[in-house]
C-alpha cells in the first residue's frame, strides 16, 4: 500500500453526456471517458473509476482521495425533480419568491414568462412574527402558530421543509426556534434555514437560494450516500471530496448540509484547468472555452484567476437573458453557460429558420450517429459529416458512429427543409452554434467590462477543441491554447483544487460611527465558520489562508462591489482605511469615484479559507517529430471548401514541434481542428498552441 503523500488522486466530473474520469498517480495520468447512465449517475462514474484502475494497475487501496463534481443538482432544478417541498414564512411574505423583483428579461413583453418558483403557492405557510433591520423582535414567535401548521405541512406532503423568515440575516433566533420544534414533530424532514443557507439581505433572492437547498438536500444526500457506499464496498477507503461552485473542495458532510453550493460545480473545475493553463504559461488575459456534450461554458481569466460572483441564476426561461431563472445567493465562478454542446438538437423551425440547442440528445439515446437509437440532428453528427471526426476512433474507439444514421439525420431534421446538400447542412450547424457562443462570449465580456478580442482562447472539453478556431474568427482571437488531456479538463481541474469554504454575512455599517470592535467580533466569528468547513478531514499539517472582502457602496447607492481588506484586526482608523480602498476599487471598476459627494458604507463582509492548491504533474515531453499517419478530407471553416487534412496523432508530437493548418490533431478524448489559417505548435508540458498565420483577416463579426 503506497504512503499517503504518493497515493493516488481520482478526478470524477458528472456531465449531462459524458462522465470524465482522471487518475494522477506515481507523476502519470489516466483518463476514461463513457457515457453518463441518467437513472443512475453513480454507474457510470464506477465504471469509469474501473477503467482508470485497470489502465494503471492500481488497486483501491491505493487511491488517497476522490474529487467528485456532478450536474445532479443543476439537473435536478431545471427538470423538477427534487424533494416535495414547503416554504414557512413570515406572515404577508407567502408570495416573496413569486413575485420577485422588478428585473425583466423582456422589457416589453405583455405575455412575459417568469420562472416558476421551486415550491407552489399551495406548498407556502406562514407564521405572526416579526423581527426588525437590528434583530429586535417587533411580534414574537409562538409555538402553537408553528403548530398549527403541522396538518397542512403534512397533506402537503412534505419531505423537506424552508425556513425563512423576514431580517432573520440579523437575528436567527426565530428560524432556530422553529427549526427545533419541526425538527421534535418531523424528525423525518430536512430542514433549511435562510440564516444558514444565505444570511444577506434581499429577501427574494435569500428565499430563493433556501427553497432550492431544500428541494435539493433530500436528493443529494441520497446520491452521495449511494456512491459512498458503493465506493466502501469495492475497496475504497479515502475520503470523497466535492467541487463546489465557488472553485474550492469540500467535505460530504458539508456538501449533504449545503447542497446549493453544488450547483455549477462541474464548470468550476474547468475555469480552475483553463487559471492554471493560464498561469503555466504567462497568459495575463484569456477567455476558457469548455464545450462538452451538453453545454458550453465561457469564463474570464485575469493572471490566471477567474471572475467570480455571489449571485448565479439556474434554470433561465430566456437564453442569456439575466432576471430570467432562479436566482441563487451563494460564491460561484462567474462564467455563461449556454445549451450548445455536442448533443445539442439541430431543426429548422416554423419560420424556415435554422436553430441549434438548448436541448440535447444527451447519453441516452444521444446523437443518431451513436447507433442507440437516436434520431435527432446534433452538433456531432454534423461535425462527423463534416469530417472532423473518425468514426472509428471516437472516445478512444470506445464509441464507432454511424455516419449513415447521421446523413439519415440530417436530412430529416434540416439537409431537405432547406433544400442542401448534408455537407451545407452540417456546416450551418457548426456556424450556428459557433455564432450563439460567440455572441454569448462577447456579451459576457462586455458586461464585465473587458475585451474579449485581447485574450487568449484555452478550448478544452470533448468538443471545443473540433470548433475553438472557427470560435476565433467570429470573436477576433489570433491565439488558442489546447491543454494537454482537454477533453476530461474539468476532471483534471477538481484535482489541482484547493479544500475552501466562503462564509458571507450582511453586516450594515456606515464609515461614519463604524464600529470597528463589532465588526471584529463578526469576521471573527465567520471566520471560525468557515474553517471548520474548509478543514473538516483535512490533514491538521496542511496550513490554511484567510481572505477577507467587504462589500461596499456609497450611500444611496442599490448594489456594492468587493473590497478587499487585510486580515488583520480592524483599528480606530478603520473607517479612513475603509474609504480609501473603497474609492480606489470604486475608481479601478468604473474611471471615477464620488468620494466627497456620499459616504460610503459596508453591507456585507465575505470571509473565505482555504487550503494550498494541489500541484500540477511535472511536465513529460514526448520525443520525435511530426508524423502524418493519414489525410482526410474535411470541410474547412476558413476558407469554406472541403480540403485534405493532415491528421497526426497528438501522442507522436514533441516539444516545439508544429503542424501547420489544415489538419486534425488526434487524441483519446477529443480531436483538435486546425484550419487552413492556424498553425499548432508544441508548448512545454505538451500544451498545444494555434496561432494565427496572419493577423490582417478581420473575425466576421468586426467587419
Amino acid at each position: 500500500m503506497r504512503k499517503l503523500q504518493n497515493a493516488g488522486r481520482i478526478g470524477v466530473d458528472v456531465g449531462g453526456t459524458f462522465t470524465d474520469i482522471v487518475l494522477e498517480i506515481d507523476g502519470r495520468r489516466y483518463t476514461s471517458k463513457v457515457l453518463t447512465s441518467a437513472s443512475r449517475p453513480a454507474d457510470a462514474c464506477l465504471e469509469g473509476i474501473r477503467n482508470v484502475l485497470s489502465q494503471s494497475g492500481t488497486a483501491p487501496r491505493d487511491i488517497g482521495v476522490i474529487i467528485h463534481g456532478t450536474t445532479l443538482a443543476t439537473n435536478a432544478i431545471i427538470e423538477r425533480k427534487g424533494a416535495r417541498t414547503s416554504l414557512v414564512t413570515t406572515e404577508g411574505f407567502r408570495d416573496t419568491i413569486e413575485i420577485g423583483t422588478e428585473g425583466r428579461p423582456e422589457q416589453y413583453d405583455i405575455n412575459i414568462l417568469k420562472p416558476q418558483p421551486l415550491v407552489p403557492r399551495r406548498n407556502r405557510f406562514t407564521v405572526p412574527e416579526r423581527l426588525d433591520t437590528n434583530g429586535n423582535a417587533l411580534r414574537d414567535l409562538r409555538e402553537d402558530s408553528l403548530a398549527e401548521l403541522l396538518p397542512a405541512l403534512d397533506a402537503a406532503g412534505t419531505e423537506s421543509l424552508a425556513i425563512a423568515f423576514i431580517n432573520a440575516y440579523v437575528n436567527p433566533a426565530h428560524e432556530l426556534t422553529a427549526q427545533a420544534f419541526y425538527a421534535r414533530q418531523r424528525p423525518n424532514w430536512t430542514i433549511s434555514l435562510s440564516s444558514e443557507i444565505s444570511p444577506e439581505f434581499r429577501e427574494f433572492e435569500r428565499f430563493s437560494t433556501t427553497c432550492a437547498n431544500a428541494y435539493l438536500q433530500p436528493l443529494i444526500s441520497r446520491y452521495l450516500a449511494e456512491f459512498e457506499s458503493d465506493l466502501l464496498q469495492r475497496g475504497f477507503r479515502c475520503p470523497v471530496r466535492l467541487m463546489l461552485s465557488s472553485g474550492g473542495l469540500t467535505s460530504m458532510e458539508t456538501a449533504r448540509r449545503f447542497p446549493v453550493r453544488l450547483v455549477e460545480s462541474g464548470p468550476a473545475g474547468g475555469a480552475i484547468f483553463a487559471g492554471c493553463v493560464a498561469r503555466k504559461h504567462g497568459v495575463d488575459r484569456a477567455i476558457s472555452f469548455d464545450m462538452g456534450g451538453t453545454t458550453a461554458k465561457i469564463c474570464l481569466l485575469d493572471q490566471g484567476e477567474a471572475q467570480t460572483s455571489r449571485r448565479f441564476e439556474v434554470a433561465r426561461v430566456y437564453r442569456f437573458r439575466k432576471d430570467s431563472g432562479l436566482p441563487l445567493r451563494i460564491p460561484v465562478i462567474d462564467m455563461v453557460e449556454i445549451g450548445a454542446g455536442g448533443g445539442s438538437i439541430a431543426r429548422v423551425d416554423k419560420l424556415g429558420r435554422l436553430t441549434v440547442g438548448p436541448d440535447s440528445a444527451g447519453a441516452n439515446p444521444g446523437p443518431a450517429c451513436y447507433g442507440l437509437g437516436g434520431r435527432e440532428f446534433t452538433v456531432t453528427d454534423a461535425n462527423l459529416l463534416l469530417g472532423r471526426i473518425d468514426p472509428e476512433g471516437f472516445a478512444g474507439g470506445d464509441i464507432p458512429l454511424d455516419r449513415g444514421a447521421a446523413e439519415a439525420a440530417a436530412g430529416d431534421a434540416v439537409s431537405r427543409a432547406l433544400e442542401l446538400g448534408d455537407r451545407a447542412a452540417a456546416y450551418g450547424v457548426t456556424e450556428m452554434v459557433c455564432e450563439t457562443m460567440s455572441s454569448a462570449a462577447r456579451i459576457h465580456a462586455i458586461e464585465s467590462g473587458k475585451n474579449v478580442g485581447d485574450r487568449t482562447l484555452i478550448a478544452f472539453g470533448g468538443a471545443a477543441p473540433l470548433h475553438a478556431c472557427q470560435m476565433a474568427d467570429k470573436i477576433g482571437i489570433d491565439r488558442i491554447i489546447v491543454p494537454t488531456d482537454a477533453g476530461v479538463g474539468s476532471a483534471v481541474g477538481f484535482l489541482r483544487a484547493a479544500m475552501s469554504y466562503e462564509v458571507v454575512q450582511t453586516v450594515y455599517e456606515p464609515l461614519d460611527g463604524f464600529d470597528y470592535e463589532r465588526t471584529n467580533r463578526i469576521c471573527k466569528a465567520m471566520e471560525s465558520e468557515a474553517r471548520s468547513h474548509a478543514a473538516s478531514g483535512a490533514d491538521p499539517s496542511v496550513p490554511f489562508a484567510t481572505r477577507r472582502s467587504a462589500y461596499m457602496r456609497y450611500r444611496g447607492q442599490g448594489h456594492e462591489i468587493a473590497v478587499r481588506v487585510p486580515m488583520h484586526a480592524l483599528g480606530p482608523d478603520a473607517s479612513e482605511s475603509l474609504q480609501e480602498r473603497f474609492d480606489q476599487a470604486y475608481r479601478s471598476a468604473f474611471g471615477r469615484n464620488v468620494g466627497g459627494i456620499s459616504p460610503g458604507e459596508v453591507v456585507t463582509w465575505s470571509v473565505e479559507v482555504s487550503g494550498p492548491p494541489h500541484p500540477d504533474l511535472p511536465p513529460r515531453e514526448h520525443a520525435g517529430a511530426v508524423i502524418a499517419h493519414a489525410t482526410r478530407r474535411v470541410f474547412d471553416s476558413s476558407s469554406e471548401t472541403e480540403k485534405p487534412f493532415t491528421v497526426v496523432a497528438r501522442s507522436g508530437l514533441g516539444k516545439n514541434d508544429t503542424v501547420p493548418g489544415p489538419a486534425i490533431i488526434v487524441e483519446n478524448e477529443t480531436s483538435i481542428v486546425v484550419s487552413s489559417d492556424f498553425t499548432a505548435r508544441v508548448l512545454q508540458g505538451g500544451d498545444m498552441e494555434l496561432t494565427r498565420n496572419t493577423t490582417n483577416r478581420q473575425a466576421d463579426s468586426h467587419a
